[in-house]
């Protein structure tokens, strides 16, 4: 595979690039993770940045909806907007159903937009684990806003706020324990709550709602990276598209002001840190996938199940075996 050309044509806006480009940063095998780190460092020169939105939300709030309406207001003001949407995986068949396509028709077919459903393959966060590396491809390929939409809303999905520039909690009004439910960690790491669904019959319990979510904002404790008024909720609605371009217009004075501040390049910087850290837990966790470490986990387990061992001395005993290998292979070389 000739990645430079791949590069190039990918800087150059080319389609068919571009999701083939994605394709090879979610591959698995080996020989193409070495090309897709090859393009990824290619890429980098262009130093082209666009403005990242996590979007995340309980089932049934109309992420998709949201991001149809938002991401036609966005193009028809001459933008590009990518979606990497992440439907999640079966844990028994790893299959996806992956129909944001479908729930996006209009968006699809808009030519300065770009939709790009990926499968989970049981990765928490709520995002696809190479989600990070396709938006950087997206980033290099000029589009101006990329929306990440994830799994769904819990504690296991706040990993998005990691590869985003602003995360965004949509919530649906009439939520009864909705605000209890939702963890606290998510709501200290939204920039924006929106409150979806605010027409017809709902508005008021939309109003009531974003009244309790404001409130709860307040209480939080101050986060060095908002200007006054942050975070903040408000009320949006897909259907309609109404708020949003009140909503997109919040967005852009956070953006501008964390620029000015220099909170924008002190978060990516941090971004990257904690990504490099991932890739380095991640490149630990295969070395179990092995053979001869599979086998040393397979007896071992045997020993954990018969009760031999318990949990903790079996993986005392693992992490002790992969050790002296690891030391056994320097002492070798």
């Amino acid at each position: 595979m000739d990645i430079a050309q791949l590069g190039e044509k990918i800087l150059n806006g080319d389609r068919r690039a571009l999701a083939r480009a994605i394709t090879l940063v979610e591959s698995s095998r080996p020989d193409h993770r070495e090309d897709a780190a090859a393009l990824l460092d290619h890429l980098s020169a262009s130093s082209r940045e666009a403005i990242r939105i996590g979007l995340s939300g309980t089932p049934g709030v109309g992420k998709s909806t949201f991001i149809e309406s938002f991401g036609m207001m966005l193009t028809a003001q001459g933008l590009r907007v990518a979606v990497l949407a992440v439907d999640p995986s079966s844990s028994r068949s790893g299959g996806s159903i992956l129909g944001d396509k479908t729930r996006m028709d209009r968006l699809s077919r808009e030519t300065g937009a770009f939709i790009r459903p990926s499968p989970s393959q049981t990765h928490l966060g709520g995002v696809a684990r190479r989600t990070r590396e396709a938006v950087a491809i997206c980033e290099a390929a000029g589009f101006d806003v990329v929306l990440i939409e994830t799994v769904g809303v819990g504690q296991s999905e706040t990993v998005v706020s990691e590869m985003s520039d602003l995360f965004i909690l949509l919530l649906a009004p009439a939520g009864g324990d909705e605000l209890q439910g939702v963890k606290r960690g998510i709501m200290e790491m939204a920039d924006m709550i929106l409150i979806n669904k605010a027409d017809g019959d709902l508005k008021p319990a939309a109003t009531r709602t974003c009244a309790d979510y404001s409130g709860a904002l307040r209480l939080l404790r101050k986060r060095p990276q908002d200007p006054d008024g942050f975070p903040k909720a408000m009320m949006v609605s897909a259907l309609d598209e109404a708020g949003l371009d009140t909503a997109w217009a919040e967005m852009q004075g956070l953006t501008k002001w964390r620029r000015a501040e220099g909170h924008w390049s002190a978060r990516r910087a941090a971004q990257a840190r904690y990504w490099f850290e991932q890739e380095v837990r991640q490149a630990l966790l295969s070395r179990l996938d092995d053979q001869d470490a599979r086998a040393d986990m397979d007896a071992i387990a045997q020993d954990v199940t018969r009760g031999v061992l318990s949990p903790t001395a079996g993986a005392k005993q693992m992490l002790e075996r992969l050790e002296q290998g690891q030391t056994g292979s320097r002492r070798a070389s």
